[in-house]
């Protein structure tokens, strides 16, 4: 059975592979993190950076001032936009994972698992309690009791809106000027120009060149 079918990623089914592959491999574990490799998420570095990203997302939640807020995201992710704004409360796993592109806004109640690369482009709208999972697990149950995990990044272009609710799941990009319908499960890459909604999200409007909406045949 098709795993896309079923609304889950492909992504899920890569556990034997990777685990054989990185018998003999050297790589440090945030190494494997951000190349898409099996790790052990509580290696004394990872936990050490995620508790770092933990001060400064305690201390962005807590503060008032908006200058002061610019200043810790500043300095918590790989890169915060120009004229961009995030509402509190925000959750992160590392922060320096999220690159957030100028003149965007991200409202209330948000989480990112930025484990792999997070891109979030220009002009981007996300409502409230949109979740963003780089982070996944295997589904093979005994690889998963060693408490190895996975990451895949995430991309989401330019003029992007993301409806309340949405998550949008490993592996995932979404194209420039498309809309994400409220509580939609983004399960797989959607390209640009459209309108999709659904769990799984599915593409129910194609935009014309001047922004026009037209009804989408069945997919």
């Amino acid at each position: 059975v098709s795993t896309q079918s079923t609304g889950f990623n492909f992504f899920f089914a890569t556990g034997h592979k990777q685990m054989e592959g990185s018998k003999n491999n050297t790589s440090t574990e945030k190494e494997k993190m951000l190349n898409g490799s099996l790790y052990q998420p509580w290696e004394p570095v990872l936990v050490e950076e995620r508790a770092r990203a933990k001060k400064l997302i305690y201390k962005f939640n807590t503060v008032e001032d908006p200058s002061q807020k610019r200043e810790i995201l500043k300095e918590l992710f790989g890169h915060f936009g120009e004229n961009s704004t995030i509402e509190s409360p925000l959750n992160v796993d590392y922060g320096y994972n999220i690159h957030f592109g100028k003149n965007s806004f991200m409202n209330y109640g948000c989480v990112i698992l930025d484990c792999a690369k997070v891109e979030i482009g220009e002009n981007v709208l996300i409502a409230p309690n949109v979740q963003i999972y780089t982070a996944t697990h295997p589904t093979d149950p005994k690889i998963r009791l060693q408490g190895l995990e996975m990451a895949y990044p995430i991309k989401i272009g330019n003029n992007v809106w993301i409806g309340g609710g949405s998550i949008i799941l490993p592996k995932v990009t979404i194209g420039d000027n498309t809309t994400i319908g409220a509580g939609s499960v983004v399960t797989k890459s959607i390209p640009a120009n459209v309108v999709a909604a659904g769990n799984p999200a599915k593409i129910i409007k194609h935009l014309d060149v001047d922004g026009d909406q037209k009804q989408s045949q069945k997919e």
